[in-house]
Formats: C-alpha cells, sequence, structure tokens
C-alpha cells in the first residue's frame, strides 16, 4: 500500500477508537506506532516509541500547563468561588435574570484563574444552582447559563487548551493565551444580552431579587481583589513582558497558595486534593501529547497534510470558503468528539492548510475554541450539559440542552464577529512586549 492509503486508514481507525470511547492518548499511539511500523518498518517504529516520550515530555513549554493547573485547583478547592459569586451578585443581582447573569460573570472571573471547562462548570454549578432554584428561577435557563458560561473557562485566559494548541502548532504560547481575553468578554457579554432579553419578553424566567445596600456592595469587592491580583501577575506579566509563560504560571501557582495560606481558606486535605488533581491531569494531558506526537509523525510520512495542502492550494475558489467548510467539519466532529481529540486529529492536516491561505495561526487556535466550545453544549456529546446534569440530579439532560439553545445562539454570532472582524482577537497580542 501507498503511504497515502496507509494514512487514510490510520485516520480512520483513529475515528473508530474515539468513537469507541478509547482513551485518546491510547488511541494515538497505537494508530501511529502501527502507521509508522507500516510505513518504515517495525524497528523504526519502536525507536520512536521509545525516544518520543522523553523528547516531548521534557520540552520546556510544556512546564505552564501544570503551573496553571495548580493555580485553578488552589483557589478551587479554598472556597473562593462562592466569594466570588457573592461579590459579582451583589452588583448584578438585583437585575432583572440578576443571578443568572451573576453566574455568567462569576464563571468569566473564575475562569481567569482555572483555565478548564469542567473545573469552571462544577463550581458554578454547586454554587448557583441552588440559589437560583432558592429564588424559583426556571430550571432551563439557571442550567443553560452555567453550562454557557463554564465554556469560557478554555476561552478566557489562562486556557490549558491553549497552550496545548500552542504546542501542537509551535504557535507562540503568550499570543495565544492573551488573544482568548477580548472574545472571552465579549461572549459573556452576549450571554448577558440573551438573558435580559429572555427574561424582559417572559418575566416568569427569572422573578427579582432584593437589591443590595451600596455598604454591602462596597465590601463585596474585597472577595474580588485576590483574582484581580493573581490576573494580573500572571496574565498582566506576560502582556507587559515582565514574564515567559512558564514563569507566569510559576507566579501564578506560588501566588494561589501564598493567598489561600494567608487567608486560612486551604485546609490539609483540600492541599492534598490540589496536588492530586494537578498530577492526574498534567499526566493525562502530557500523555495525549505524546501520543499526537506520534501520530503526527505517522501523518507527516504518509504525506497527506502536504497533499491536500497542494491540492486546495490548486483550487480557484474564495479561501473564505474553504474555511467554511473546516468550521462546517469541525462543527460536526464536535457532535460526537470531545475537544482534545479533535485538536490532536486535526490539526496535523488543517494547520498547515490555515496558514497557507494567509490566516493567522494565533487567531485560528481562538476559532478552533470557539467551535469546540459550541459541542459542549450540543448533543449527543455536550460534556458540559452531562457535568450539570451530575450535580442537579433533578433536571434532565434534555431540558438542559433545550434551554441552552438561545447560548448557542450568541456563541455562533460570536464566532461570526471574529470572522468578520479579525482584529478582535489580533489586536491585544500583537501589541505585546515579548520576552
Amino acid at each position: 500500500m501507498s503511504p497515502e492509503i496507509i494514512g487514510i486508514i490510520g485516520i480512520v481507525a483513529l475515528l473508530v477508537l474515539f468513537v469507541l470511547r478509547v482513551p485518546v492518548a491510547i488511541s494515538l499511539l497505537v494508530v501511529g506506532t502501527v502507521g509508522l511500523a507500516f510505513i518504515r518498518g517495525w524497528d523504526a517504529a519502536i525507536v520512536q516509541l521509545g525516544t518520543t516520550p522523553f523528547s516531548s515530555a521534557s520540552s520546556y513549554s510544556l512546564s505552564v500547563i501544570p503551573l496553571f493547573i495548580l493555580m485553578g485547583m488552589f483557589l478551587s478547592y479554598s472556597g473562593f468561588g462562592r466569594d466570588l459569586y457573592t461579590a459579582v451578585d451583589a452588583w448584578i443581582g438585583h437585575i432583572k435574570g440578576g443571578l443568572a447573569m451573576t453566574t455568567i460573570g462569576t464563571s468569566a472571573l473564575f475562569s481567569a484563574i482555572s483555565g478548564s471547562v469542567n473545573a469552571t462548570t462544577a463550581t458554578m454549578a454547586r454554587i448557583s444552582l441552588p440559589e437560583m432554584k432558592k429564588y424559583k428561577y426556571d430550571d432551563a435557563l439557571s442550567t443553560s447559563c452555567v453550562a454557557a458560561g463554564g465554556t469560557l473557562g478554555i476561552l478566557i485566559p489562562p486556557s490549558v487548551i491553549l497552550v496545548l494548541y500552542g504546542i501542537l502548532t509551535m504557535e507562540p504560547i503568550g499570543k495565544l493565551l492573551i488573544a482568548g481575553l477580548v472574545p472571552g468578554l465579549l461572549q459573556m457579554a452576549l450571554f448577558m444580552i440573551v438573558i435580559y432579553v429572555m427574561v424582559w419578553r417572559k418575566p416568569s424566567l427569572a422573578p427579582v431579587t432584593e437589591k443590595k445596600k451600596f455598604k454591602v456592595k462596597i465590601k463585596s469587592l474585597t472577595y474580588v481583589w485576590p483574582f484581580i491580583l493573581l490576573f494580573a501577575l500572571s496574565i498582566g506579566g506576560i502582556y507587559f513582558g515582565y514574564f515567559t509563560p512558564t514563569e507566569a504560571g510559576g507566579v501564578g501557582a506560588f501566588g494561589a497558595f501564598l493567598l489561600t495560606i494567608i487567608t486560612r481558606r486551604l485546609r490539609w486535605e483540600d492541599f492534598k486534593k490540589s496536588l492530586n488533581e494537578t498530577t492526574r491531569l498534567t499526566a493525562a494531558i502530557f500523555f495525549i501529547i505524546i501520543g499526537a506526537d506520534i501520530f503526527s509523525k505517522f501523518l507527516a510520512l504518509s504525506t497527506i497534510p502536504v497533499k491536500i495542502t497542494q491540492y486546495v492550494s490548486n483550487l480557484d475558489t474564495s479561501k473564505y470558503v474553504i474555511l467554511a467548510l473546516i468550521l462546517v467539519v469541525y462543527l460536526i466532529l464536535g457532535l460526537f468528539l470531545e475537544g482534545i481529540a479533535i485538536f490532536v486529529l486535526t490539526l496535523p492536516v488543517v494547520y498547515p492548510l490555515i496558514t497557507m491561505l494567509g490566516f493567522d495561526g494565533v487567531w485560528f487556535g481562538v476559532v478552533m475554541i470557539l467551535v469546540m466550545n459550541i459541542g459542549l453544549l450540543t448533543p449527543p456529546m455536550g460534556l458540559s450539559v452531562y457535568i450539570i446534569s451530575g450535580v442537579a440530579k433533578d433536571i434532565p439532560a434534555s431540558r438542559i440542552f433545550k434551554g441552552v439553545m438561545p447560548m448557542l445562539g450568541m456563541m455562533i454570532l460570536c464566532l461570526g464577529l471574529i470572522i468578520v472582524f479579525d482584529e478582535i482577537v489580533t489586536f491585544l497580542p500583537d501589541l505585546m512586549r515579548s520576552k
């Protein structure tokens, strides 16, 4: 068989393994190693299997991942998420749909130290759902706000997924992290707007709550300063060129640890859980990166990425038509596969094509995140919806899926705005001072 045929068989085999729920890392390792064996022989495949784990995992740029995860874990287990919710609620909770907007706003702020969809969604579900239930908010509205707000976890920096994108494509990680900030805030604003419109049209969805006194509002700001301080230190340090992403992750993790110690919010058991979760997540991500590296070598030898790029470059059609087709494929894949699986499966083929068409690689990373977020809220995969369904066991997943439809509309609108006005993504990274 020709290398191209072997490559196509390998891609199909990988998709089958993903659908069968074989772990992503194992699927990549198996398909990549067997594919290399068929093209170059078993000796070469075994050599790659022996050398790639060390060469991949020893990369300096990867050290940013456990540091940002650890920062989020410290603050998550210390209970700062509930304080943050209280602070945001004090300022906007009395507006029509205020508690729903509070959930969105808190998710955005919590994302600034979490970097994870699962952590943001699970934390917000435990904090906000009981509060909205107490004030008789509509179940579909309350759960859809948590689901939509959770998607901000991989868009607003620090985003672990954007770091992974940078490692897989060699795009600058610092610029990628900064690039997600404005789109994340834009998406947050669109979510709040649609909530306000929904409640304005049907007031029974969200009863109005009591307005807090000005003294209470001012006092609530004491809950917010830890997040502002850590965000300014880590992400601000990257933007102004004081830190590399890895240094910023170290400053953020150490700052979060000091903060929890000073405020006596982190018990010994919570400290151990933070380290445990960080180790587990880091190991899982590193395992995926190793598998992705081997699979990418196999695809490169199959010449499929080069052949596709050459074919598309000879097409007499607009680059935006090709981009639209790529995004449609991503939306379809998002219905059945998780985001990381889509990343490692498609980037070796799609990224060279996107850069050949003249699109900015940093911009496309944010576009991919937005498309992935849509997949998090759509059936049958809908990972965020099932996380919420696991917390709110009395609300069926079908009702949550129905409730997120207006949010999906806003996510598609945000995606369209970013495609038409790419400066929304690129203008902050272009102003950065690099270290």
